[in-house]
């Protein structure tokens, strides 16, 4: 159970990795975004390690509040459920 939970969750937190940059590159390009509500599906689906990974890797999203505190504070529960799980 511990390991297909993990695996799901770097499935998910690698998904939403690129789909930081990918928004990043948009937003540099003035085009058409990726909506913040997707990326905070996936980020409450189990992907929220990605997600600060992007923000910080892309520095993406590090000016929203919602964003630079409720990634880490998401990946910080998931980190815990997945360490007390295994």
């Amino acid at each position: 159970m511990g390991q297909a939970l993990l695996a799901y969750m770097a499935i998910v937190s690698i998904v939403l990795l690129i789909m930081m940059g990918m928004d990043k590159s948009k937003a540099k390009k003035h085009e058409w975004r990726i909506a913040e509500r997707t990326l905070f599906t996936l980020a409450i689906a189990g992907g929220a390690v990605g997600g600060v990974l992007g923000m910080y890797l892309f520095r993406h999203k590090t000016r929203h509040n919602s964003f630079a505190f409720g990634f880490p504070l998401l990946a910080a529960i998931q980190i815990f459920i997945i360490v007390q799980i295994w």
